[in-house]
């Protein structure tokens, strides 16, 4: 039986030579071209517009990109590859400016034995509603490749820094002094941020090309960041700052070695951009993210949404409303005037520039936000599934066995949209959720304390235990 192809919260992703392999990657080019043949708007000459693909540094995605440029090219698709790895977020801009669709063959932030593929379209992730159009053509026709149909390829990662470049005040970053301890953990988007600040300004970490990422997942959560929050501290750092396997997700270490939740990243970016930078509109965020940015908006009468998990669930709120600001829990933050996508440098930048601003440290921006919207203490935990779970289907057995009160707090509101997430007074929660990319259930919780919090991740956790075996 063949390998069913589905585009989960950010992408098809699979094993590689067990579900990825190069048969399933040419179904799936066949199903792209397919797809941009009878979609994609044509010219007065009937010709198609241009189309790019990139990839990453994992393993083989050269190889993967090559043959669906090729395949693209036997489809008579007018294509370009990349003649290097690129950071996702290269590929966003390149869909928003040069390329009506952008292919990435990348896995994210997934362990070194995945690989995927990611669409881009329109600066950001191609809709839920493109990705299932995009399903339904797999295995509709053979697979076109034809020999000696190789893409021309070209390097346009200059068009990304232009544009990275003139979304940051750049006279102000310039004003910022300090050291950023810069951990790439092996990704696509190593040295990008020397490309704007002075490289003698950034310690770099874990740079070089390794597709096994040393080891660890390329996944930018606190576990896997000690070595950054370390020599953040013995270099005297101002800042320490992660990227993921693709450089489109981003984590922070302010100069004490303390992780900074994406919660409390996001409310310092979005109260900066409020405050310094006349931000209006409404603000989105996932379902799996906090109370910070809902207290801002009510702070400053902006309106507020949560949406599934899933970056492209934001882009599509940013492509059809007045969005203000957009993000998502899995380190990825976007804002109007900027791609309606995730990536890492700008955030980082971003951050670097509230800091240069203000003249604060990032600890001080963060005591900041404690002072102005209270304390939070956000916390995750990743139940591995032994068998996939169906995520209605769980979240109505969860619900039906949910007490009145739960440990001595008072149910306020119940969403079920995405996985069960249970509101308390003081707008303090807990979800439970099925991943969509990876074999395992999350747990979410914030509160204004650590025991607090905690003690909604061991309710949730022995909530939903019974169900997964």
């Amino acid at each position: 039986m063949a390998t069913e192809i589905k585009f989960g919260t950010d992408g098809w992703r699979g094993i590689i030579a067990w579900d990825f392999t190069f048969e399933n990657v040419r179904r799936a080019a066949q199903a792209l071209a397919d797809y941009i043949s009878e979609n994609a708007p044509s010219d007065e000459n009937g010709k198609l517009p241009k189309v790019f693909v990139g990839y990453d540094r994992r393993f083989m995605s050269d190889l993967f990109a090559a043959d669906i440029a090729s395949i693209f090219r036997s489809n008579k698709i007018d294509v370009t590859l990349g003649d290097r790895p690129i950071s996702s977020p290269v590929a966003s801009c390149l869909s928003l400016s040069k390329f009506w669709l952008c292919v990435m063959v990348t896995a994210s932030h997934n362990p070194a034995q995945y690989n995927g593929i990611k669409v881009k379209i329109g600066g950001g992730a191609a809709s839920s509603r493109v990705t299932k159009e995009i399903e339904e053509y797999v295995d509709n026709s053979s697979v076109l490749l034809l020999y000696g149909q190789k893409a021309e390829q070209k390097d346009f990662t200059d068009v990304y820094f232009k544009y990275v470049s003139s979304h940051v005040n750049l006279k102000k970053l310039k004003t910022f002094k300090g050291k950023v301890v810069m951990d790439y953990m092996y990704g696509a988007a190593a040295g990008y941020l020397e490309k704007i600040l002075s490289p003698k300004q950034v310690i770099a970490l874990r740079a070089e090309h390794d597709p096994t990422f040393g080891g660890e997942q390329p996944e930018p959560v606190e576990k896997n960041l000690n070595v950054l929050k370390k020599t953040v501290v013995a270099q005297k750092a101002a800042l320490g700052v992660a990227f993921d396997g693709d450089g489109d997700r981003v984590a922070i270490v302010d100069e004490k070695g303390t992780y900074l939740t994406p919660c409390m990243i996001s409310a310092v970016l979005c109260n900066h951009l409020i405050k310094h930078k006349k931000l209006k509109g409404k603000i989105v965020q996932t379902a799996s993210m906090g109370y910070l940015l809902k207290r801002i908006a009510r702070e400053h009468q902006m309106l507020f949404e949560e949406v599934p998990v899933g970056f492209k669930n934001v882009a599509e709120r940013m492509a059809l409303e007045d969005i203000a600001f957009g993000v998502e829990e899995s380190g990825g933050f976007a804002w109007k005037g900027n791609l309606p996508d995730r990536d890492g440098l700008t955030v980082a930048l971003a951050f670097l520039e509230a800091m240069a601003v203000t003249g604060k440290k990032a600890s001080e921006l963060c005591a900041q936000i404690t002072q102005e919207y209270g304390a939070s203490v956000y916390l995750r935990k990743d139940l591995p599934l032994v068998k996939p779970v169906d995520k209605n289907a769980l979240t109505d057995k969860l619900r039906k066995k949910l007490p009145k009160k739960i440990n001595n707090r008072k149910v306020a509101e119940i969403t079920t949209f995405d996985g069960l997430k249970i509101w308390f007074d003081n707008d303090e929660w807990v979800l439970i959720r099925p991943s969509g990319t990876e074999p395992v259930v999350r747990i979410y919780a914030e509160t204004a304390t650590k025991k607090d919090t905690q003690a909604l991740l061991d309710f949730g956790e022995k909530l939903v235990t019974p169900h997964l075996k």
